[in-house]
């Protein structure tokens, strides 16, 4: 469907202006109207990571007049494979300002409102009042919910991206006209469910593909051309260099944004997404041991059976001394409990601590009342036992 601009043309394009963004203006569905329209946009972006950095990007080289950025994160070496809005030299920066830099290089006529903290409850509504759309670039189910529950409370649209591996989906969310988040997706899926990108990697030059879908829908709001991506999923696979669309329908019964909603104000979406399950948090309650304790049973020689249940590619970075790769996958299908030993204490470790909660729960309810997980993951071990190996 076309829509109408989102919001109105500036006044004028000065010299430098008609210089720099010659190239749209020659474009007939853009012209001298459409470039005015983005000089006046105010755009917002959520997150400065591999989303929001070409999202960033392209959006100041196209001209739009304010973009806000809400980052609260510092550059970390392992982001740099992806998030290209930063460098070597930013390393240790707050990622905000890194960012901020970088626009500011990219169009020096942009000007950049910089909001240094958590997205949450308290002020996502007062953040996004100031802006007339918004990209989001989370990579967390809990935000993400946040983001369209205020976008749908505030009469908002916002471009969405998600990235894994190698692939990526894209969509517009606009209550007003179609579908909003929850109505693709009205509930989260179970925690530790779906990999985070930390967990399962991601192709960095994927978050180009899809940041830079993010910024060809948000032009296209703003200026009011072409169809955008309203009620439809656009779905790539980079691995089949395929694109295939899906339609989104708006569900009448949705809790936010159908006929009778039931949420018509911000909740508490930690709990709602449930970052760790309940089974897992109980699971762990008193079976937690520190990386110290798990080097002193191995100098002790205590009779354990240490296993990683990271992915194979995980293991191969990093390992700790003595542990057996089993998959998180296979505990959840059953088929490693009887890998397991009868007669050994059963010690689980994961990256950071959060998927071998999970599978501590599994393990436990198949009898194993003694297994213990290792707080920290394998993280904590390197920080605290073996600084010389690697991280990711």
């Amino acid at each position: 469907m076309s829509l109408p601009p989102l919001v109105e043309p500036a006044d004028e394009l000065t010299v430098d202006e008609v210089r720099r963004y010659s190239r749209h203006l020659i474009i007939p569905d853009v012209g001298m109207a459409g470039q005015k329209r983005l000089k006046n946009a105010k755009v917002l972006c959520v997150g400065a990571g591999g989303l929001g950095s070409p999202a960033l990007m392209y959006l100041a080289a196209a001209g739009v007049g304010t973009l806000g950025i809400v980052e609260f994160d510092v550059v970390d070496e392992s982001n740099l494979q992806r998030q290209i809005i930063h460098g070597q030299s930013d390393i240790g920066r707050s990622k905000g300002e890194s960012a901020r830099d970088s626009v500011k290089e990219i169009n020096p006529y942009v000007d950049v409102i910089l909001h240094e903290e958590r997205l949450d409850n308290s002020n996502v509504l007062e953040i996004f009042s100031g802006y007339d759309l918004i990209v989001d670039g989370t990579d967390n189910f809990a935000t993400r919910y946040l983001v369209n529950d205020a976008a749908v409370l505030l009469g908002k649209p916002y471009v969405w991206g998600s990235i894994y591996r190698f692939d990526g989906q894209a969509s517009v969310f606009w209550a007003e006209h179609g579908p909003c988040y929850r109505c693709l997706y009205p509930e989260a899926p179970p925690p530790g469910m779906v990999p985070s990108c930390a967990e399962g990697g991601v192709l960095g030059v994927l978050c180009a593909s899809i940041g830079s879908i993010q910024v060809t829908e948000a032009i296209k709001l703003l200026a009011g051309v072409g169809d955008p991506l309203v009620g439809r999923l656009m779905i790539y696979d980079a691995l089949e260099m395929n694109y295939r669309q899906v339609k989104i329908r708006k569900d009448p019964d949705c809790a936010v944004c159908g006929e009778s909603p039931t949420v018509t104000e911000l909740i508490d979406y930690e709990a709602f997404c449930g970052v760790v399950s309940e089974e897992a948090q109980a699971a762990a309650a008193g079976s937690t041991i520190t990386s110290a304790q798990l080097k002193q049973w191995q100098d002790d020689k205590e009779d354990i059976f240490l296993v990683d249940v990271r992915e194979p590619g995980e293991y191969e970075i990093v390992n700790i001394p003595g542990a057996v790769l089993i998959p998180k996958n296979e505990f959840l299908m059953g088929d490693a409990l009887e890998k397991l030993p009868q007669d050994r204490k059963i010690v689980l470790h994961c990256k950071s601590g959060v998927r071998s909660a999970e599978v501590l729960a599994v393990v436990k309810a198949a009898g194993f009342a003694s297994a213990v997980h290792l707080g920290g993951g394998v993280l904590g071990w390197v920080n605290q036992i073996e600084p010389h190996k690697p991280v990711y």
